[in-house]
């Protein structure tokens, strides 16, 4: 996701042009908002004021509130979920290839946006609705990469347990906030291949997908 001040900046100069806020400029602010301070300031008002314009500009949108926050539901599963999937399809029968794949949404905000996941299990905290869609994006997650598993020839209940463990210990990272720079995490990653995958990993895959990442 761009940076929020920027996309918030950008808005409010169109409106200053006299362009009318497109649908995408609320988007991007209520996305910035819900990251920054929770769903409970994702409001009409606060939005307008913080986009310079009135609250008229809003509702050539989106018909109230409602449209909007699905809006950013609906954005959130188009990323993130859309990434993990995404990553674990690509390839072929190589797990270490594969789980490599899938690597890239935890170190490429581009592809899997963590503040907004993050953002969006709090929101889930406080609405069961929102929970409900939680916890089935996370149902879909873990089964992209249990295929993913059962492509490389695990079994159905061992690819869906390893899968299980590769999705969660991540969360668990953006959960626990864990910091390590791009250096420590390299070092980790051959023992990492290996206890995801129970085989040792192709020592070029690694270098390779290092090298790429320390060119970026």
């Amino acid at each position: 996701m761009m940076d929020g001040t920027s996309d918030v900046s950008q808005a409010v100069a169109g409106a200053e042009s006299g362009d009318r806020l497109g649908r995408e400029d609320w988007i991007r602010v209520a996305l910035q908002t819900l990251i920054d301070a929770g769903v409970e300031r994702v409001k009409v008002l606060p939005l307008s004021a913080r986009l310079g314009v009135t609250r008229g500009s809003f509702y050539w949108h989106f018909k109230n509130r409602a449209a909007l926050l699905d809006a950013l539901i609906e954005r959130w599963e188009r990323q993130n979920t859309d990434a993990i999937l995404g990553q674990a399809a690509l390839g072929g029968n190589d797990i270490t290839a594969a789980i490599l794949n899938v690597f890239e949404c935890w170190v490429d905000d581009r592809l899997f946006d963590p503040k907004l996941d993050f953002a969006v299990r709090e929101w889930a905290r406080r609405s069961p609705q929102v929970r409900a869609i939680v916890e089935q994006e996370d149902e879909k997650r873990v089964a992209g990469l249990a295929r993913m598993f059962a492509r490389a020839g695990y079994g159905r209940q061992e690819a869906f347990v390893r899968a299980r463990v590769l999705y969660y210990m991540q969360i668990g990272y953006y959960a626990l906030d864990v910091r390590e720079s791009l250096e420590r995490r390299l070092s980790l990653v051959r023992d990492y291949l290996v206890s995801f995958s129970g085989v040792e990993p192709d020592p070029d895959l690694i270098a390779a997908y290092a090298a790429r990442l320390l060119r970026r």
